[in-house]
């Protein structure tokens, strides 16, 4: 477990040194709001040079000796559906490892092999063949809406007995369109169920985070997770602050479109790899911050990269007070131009005290290996020496 994990703090990357391009998150905060895997997330970021703030909204509940899970396992046995949809692979393993401990296991893969099987993506795909069964058809954006357009439109579904097996929450809308589409009898099974973690919750220092502009991108794993940062934000009062920070400078990063949905939702365009997977998820995030997020200057000193909260002269990091740090973000923005000391003074929002302003500067100078770098022009203002 690292650092991160146990003090809900921003755990520090490897961002020092003549080797900055091997680190294209050095110099970035990252939120990571998953459970499962959370770790391989983390350990990817870090590697990267990432600080990263965990704070899981949910996790999945264990399901041994689960009645709930074993009575619907036992409906679907002798019901025999005709058809069956497996949205997850996680849940499909989870739900044959409850059967065999309950000593159902054979019994029911003799049900699933007779249905005409149904699957959300390639990895539910890969949990159904490796469990000895064969699908017909896989959703075309490995979405439960799409596999349902498909079951409607290319299966027909009228008068038949329909098993769906739900991935931690229950999709009703796409539950009611199998009814009204005519199933004859739905069945559900939930072999695991997204709970709050044990401890401290974390989510509200995460919230905070999002709210005082501290993280560059927060990633999203599950929809559950999005819905539980939003409960949380409404509780603390911060939500209608929360949805305007992702909005206007905090990146969100969600897997594929069924997390991304309570994202748009609430007004979030978030970032969304082509392939739903974790590792393009990570490409997606380095290549949006690089593009984004870095600002660049070749300067008398050498040269000048603000990356997220983090200034680096020639891949050396300086570490600059906020207040002197919103100030070189402005010069590194004029790249090279003036900038007038009233626009400075506005900026900082500074008041009457125009002395103030020269404090700043002399505190932005005396962080930085060569004070020259800011250069004053006389009854005008400041610029960088480039």
């Amino acid at each position: 477990m690292t650092s991160s994990e146990k003090s809900g703090e921003p755990s520090a990357g490897p961002a020092t040194g003549p080797a900055l391009a091997d680190f294209p998150l050095a110099g970035f905060r990252v939120g990571v709001t998953s459970h499962r895997r959370a770790q391989d997330l983390i350990d990817a970021l870090e590697r990267r040079g990432a600080e990263v703030l965990h704070a899981p909204a949910l996790k999945i509940d264990a399901v041994d000796q689960d009645v709930a899970l074993l009575e619907a396992t036992r409906a679907i046995i002798q019901a025999r559906p005709e058809v069956l949809v497996v949205t997850t692979a996680y849940g499909m393993r989870r739900w044959c490892e409850a059967a065999d401990a309950a000593g159902i296991g054979e019994e029911l893969l003799q049900v699933l092999a007779a249905c005409r099987i149904f699957v959300r993506g390639p990895k539910a795909r890969g949990a159904v063949r490796a469990a000895g069964l064969n699908d017909v058809g896989i959703s075309a954006d490995e979405t439960t809406a799409a596999l349902v357009d498909m079951l409607i439109a290319e299966e027909g579904v009228r008068g038949k007995t329909v098993a769906v097996q739900l991935h931690g929450y229950a999709d009703v809308v796409q539950l009611d369109r199998l009814r009204e589409a005519g199933a004859q009898t739905l069945l559900t099974v939930t072999p695991y169920r997204w709970v709050r973690p044990d401890g401290p919750d974390p989510l509200p220092r995460l919230i905070e985070a999002v709210c005082h502009r501290e993280l560059d991108v927060v990633t999203f794993t599950s929809a559950p997770a999005v819905d539980a940062l939003w409960s949380t934000a409404q509780e603390m009062g911060l939500y209608r602050e929360l949805v305007s920070s992702f909005a206007e400078d905090v990146a969100a990063a969600a897997v594929g479109p069924v997390t991304a949905k309570p994202l748009l939702e609430a007004g979030v365009a978030p970032l969304v790899p082509e392939r739903y997977r974790m590792g393009a998820l990570i490409r997606l995030v380095c290549e949006y911050l690089a593009s984004n997020r870095v600002q660049s200057l070749n300067t008398r000193a050498g040269k000048a990269e603000l990356r997220g909260r983090q200034l680096y002269l020639n891949d050396v990091p300086v570490e600059l007070a906020p207040a002197p740090m919103l100030l070189l973000r402005t010069l590194l923005d004029a790249g090279g131009s003036v900038v007038s000391r009233a626009e400075l003074g506005s900026l900082l929002d500074l008041g009457p005290a125009e002395h103030t302003l020269d404090m700043t500067v002399s505190r932005l100078r005396a962080a930085l290996p060569d004070p020259s770098l800011v250069e004053t022009v006389v009854k005008r203002g400041y610029r960088l020496s480039v």
